[in-house]
């Protein structure tokens, strides 16, 4: 098991984002009227045009809300209530977020690609997130004191005194499956289906006001500009500093960008993706769409693979410990749920739809729970599993794990 992983990140993370400039070779950009700055900072009139403050808002509401699924007085109307937020309700710590009329719940499985036409599978998806915080509430909460079996929900502690996991009668920690669907049904989905949609960049005279160099009314931006900065600030919208990003500045994909970065067999994806999005910017600027558009299609690329290299981890890292430490295996698999329910909204370039399909996912998701769950799932299960997912995404198991 690559242990060291996250504490190398930790260092990783200052040399990560090596800059290219607009004369470099080998940074995809044959156009030598797009000027790609050394980070990503762009300016119209003297002054910033990158604006991605509806992103910042929601990944924080986010935050919030996952803390408060551990706290066992929160009500399944407190936790409704921050994840559906309406305008001026004083469901969070932070003012800014109160007043807001943002929400994770509204932006969840509500892409333009995926499911503008699709609204049944969007309901469902968002009806699968209220039940698990219900269930949160009616199972896990009455439990809390109790000690976990198969079968029935309670607390279960990590061996040597670790963490205590709090689990249903299935050993699924509802707070992480729900956290790690968050990272796909509202960051990847939105990022790669939504913001980088050729239907959302070009959408009604967009192509034409770009062209134009015609600003939104009030905004130092085009709105394909706007778009464009939007799918960036999903992934850095919590960084200090979003133009320069060290990563692991959430708890979300930013988070797991990290991770992977830190696995020497992926060494290099977090460049991969920042490059990309700031040549997509540039040729923005530059009014070269197909160079955009080459990009937007490398970071759906790189970004759906961090989530099945997270997918596979975790159902790995679950499998070493699944006899020795039941708490911190269900800990893993219950994260590994998660990313395997968010792989549903990431994105095949060549076919334009979803790696695997909606009913292999459930599949697998329905195996992990089948019977009594993570009590009962064996070995070969999770070695199945994550060697089905893994070559889907054109990697290997034993990458994620040696």
């Amino acid at each position: 098991m690559k242990v060291n992983k996250l504490f190398a990140g930790l260092f990783l993370t200052s040399v990560i984002f090596t800059s290219c400039s607009s004369d470099d070779n080998g940074d995809g950009n044959d156009n030598p009227n797009v000027a790609v700055p050394a980070t990503y900072v762009f300016e119209n009139n003297g002054e910033s045009s990158v604006d991605f403050g509806g992103q910042t808002t929601r990944i924080q509401m986010a935050e919030e809300f996952i803390s408060a699924l551990l706290d066992n007085t929160s009500t399944e109307e407190k936790l409704d209530a921050m994840f559906a937020h309406e305008e001026n309700n004083n469901d969070f710590s932070n003012a800014d977020l109160n007043s807001s009329n943002k929400s994770v719940r509204s932006k969840i499985a509500a892409s333009a690609d995926y499911f503008s036409t699709n609204t049944t599978a969007s309901i469902a998806i968002k009806e699968n997130f209220d039940l698990w915080i219900s269930a949160q509430v009616t199972e896990v909460f009455p439990k809390w004191d109790d000690d976990a079996v198969a079968g029935s929900a309670g607390k279960i502690q990590q061996i040597g005194g670790g963490s205590t996991r709090y689990v249903n009668g299935k050993g699924l920690e509802y707070n992480q499956a729900i956290a790690k669907s968050i990272i796909g049904g509202l960051m990847v989905d939105q990022m790669l289906n939504n913001y980088l949609s050729i239907a959302v960049l070009d959408e009604g005279t967009n192509a034409a006001d770009n062209d134009a160099g015609t600003l939104v009314d009030g905004k130092n931006y085009t709105n394909m500009e706007h778009k464009w900065d939007e799918a960036y600030g999903y992934l850095y919208g919590n960084e200090d500093t979003p133009a320069t990003p060290e990563l692991g500045k959430d708890s979300f994909l930013n988070k797991y960008l990290a991770s992977v970065e830190a696995d020497s067999d992926f060494t290099g994806i977090a460049n991969d993706i920042y490059e990309a999005f700031k040549l997509g910017r540039a040729a923005i600027v530059a009014k070269d769409y197909e160079l955009r558009d080459e990009q937007a299609q490398i970071i759906r690329e790189k970004v759906s693979k961090v989530v099945a290299v997270r997918s596979v981890y975790y159902l790995q890292s679950g499998k070493e410990v699944l006899e020795s430490d039941k708490a911190s295996a269900f800990h893993s698999l219950s994260e590994a749920l998660g990313f395997i329910n968010s792989l549903r909204f990431t994105r095949d370039t060549v076919t334009d739809s979803p790696v695997l399909d909606a009913a292999t996912i459930d599949g697998y998701m329905d195996t992990l729970m089948a019977g009594n769950g993570f009590w009962d799932v064996t070995p070969a299960t999770l070695d199945q599993i994550s060697n089905e997912i893994a070559a889907a995404y054109g990697f290997t198991t034993e990458e994620t794990v040696n």
